[in-house]
């Protein structure tokens, strides 16, 4: 089996198996998120639709949303202090701007580890078993997501906070249906 790599990440694991979650593991997870209360339901819709790190996602408070649906958020993993701009659906600015922020200005009073347990509970839930069962599923997903449907790689870097393009170009290696989709488009 042949995978192209960037650095020493791959877009699977060992045995083959994928890091990101597809669009029908994307649908379940959503649907179970939908059962939860309304504080760890937005830490899902958040990491699904932003890509963001799990701990970007803590650090997000109100101050950070825009009513027209843009998210400001500081950049993990860079030296300088940097932040970047998210366009996101607006129920999910709604469902955001719906909760009550903590007295530190934040939304949720969660240590990354409890977060990433939480996530993972939700998985199990939708039946999602393997790598791509994470919140890193979440983020790698968006970004294989982002490149099937067709948005510039750039783009792509910009919002996931890449400092390098060979970071993104690993969402390139789509498989499964993203790559079908990929094929058709050219057939």
């Amino acid at each position: 089996m042949s995978f192209i790599q960037t650095g020493q990440w791959q877009a699977h694991d060992a045995t083959g198996r994928r890091k990101y979650i597809d669009s029908e593991e994307r649908r379940r997870f959503l649907a179970a998120a939908d059962r939860l209360s309304p504080k760890r339901r937005a830490l899902c819709y958040t990491l699904d639709f932003t890509g963001c790190r799990v701990s970007e996602a803590l650090s997000m408070g109100p101050h950070q949303i825009s009513p027209d649906g843009k998210l400001v958020l500081r950049t993990l993993k860079r030296r300088r202090i940097m932040f970047r701009v998210i366009p996101i659906p607006l129920h999910l600015a709604d469902m955001l701007l719906a909760l009550p922020p903590l007295e530190d200005g934040r939304f949720w009073d969660l240590h990354r580890a409890t977060a990433w347990r939480q996530v993972s509970a939700v998985m199990a839930y939708a039946e999602i078993e393997g790598p791509m069962a994470s919140c890193k599923g979440l983020r790698h997903g968006f970004g294989v997501r982002a490149i099937a449907a067709g948005v510039p790689q750039s783009l792509v870097a910009k919002w996931l906070g890449h400092a390098s393009m060979a970071t993104t170009a690993i969402y390139l290696d789509a498989v499964g249906p993203e790559e079908r989709a990929f094929a058709r488009r050219m057939w």
